[in-house]
């Protein structure tokens, strides 16, 4: 196939009736067979505001590579090795956020039911707007609507306390709208042969500020279980 403009111009077009289209697909794709291809259309994504993408090279022999170049509008975050699957150095500029922080390494021998414990005692005290635990895989699920972990939420929350009260009694509370969710995440933990580590996984949301501060915030609350 051959297009006027090359391999970025046909992409950019693609991007231009996907800011039209917008959620009505889920994902927008295009191989391309230059690197600087990439680097051009990346830099496109991110002038637009497009934080949710994804860029994976494939290797054909031992010279042919060949990169892939995904967004999407919605929240849903892809995996981490689809989003940012480049391992050489020259693209790494190019890659999203991550999508996985580690909390927490310690020795394999080291029994996790303390660990299992206080992570359910953190996020089971923490104001989501849902959270989930599965013992048997050892995995939890949550989303949140805000920060609801740092001081600043709970001074807000304190101040507007009475505020919310005063309005309850005007307001008809059918009414209400659902509160959005920010941030979707996962946690594992994860037993090797050597180690165990517990992992934060970035599933939902476009504000990875919040993704890190949540796990700064998991690490502090873990760090003397390592």
């Amino acid at each position: 196939m051959i297009c006027d403009g090359g391999e970025v111009a046909h992409v950019c077009r693609l991007l231009s009736e996907s800011l039209i289209l917008r959620e009505r697909v889920t994902w927008y794709t295009s191989m391309l067979g230059k690197l600087s291809s990439l680097e051009v259309l990346v830099e496109k994504l991110r002038a637009h505001g497009i934080d949710n993408y994804a860029v994976t090279e494939f290797i054909q022999g031992t010279k042919t590579r060949r990169w892939a170049l995904g967004w999407s509008f919605g929240p849903m975050r892809p995996a981490e090795n689809a989003a940012r699957g480049m391992k050489s150095s020259a693209g790494r500029k190019l890659l999203p956020p991550p999508v996985i922080a580690k909390l927490l390494v310690s020795s394999a021998d080291r029994p996790i039911g303390p660990v299992v414990t206080k992570i359910q005692e953190v996020l089971g005290s923490l104001e989501l707007l849902s959270w989930s635990w599965e013992p048997e895989s050892l995995r939890g699920f949550g989303r949140v609507r805000e920060n609801v972990w740092g001081r600043a939420w709970r001074r807000k929350k304190s101040r507007e306390q009475h505020a919310r009260e005063d309005m309850s009694e005007h307001c008809d509370a059918s009414a209400a709208k659902p509160e959005e969710c920010r941030l979707g995440f996962g946690i594992e933990v994860l037993v090797y042969r050597r180690e165990a580590c517990v992992t934060l996984l970035w599933r939902e949301g476009h504000d990875f500020a919040l993704f890190e501060s949540l796990g700064g915030y998991l690490q502090g609350k873990l760090k003397d279980l390592g």
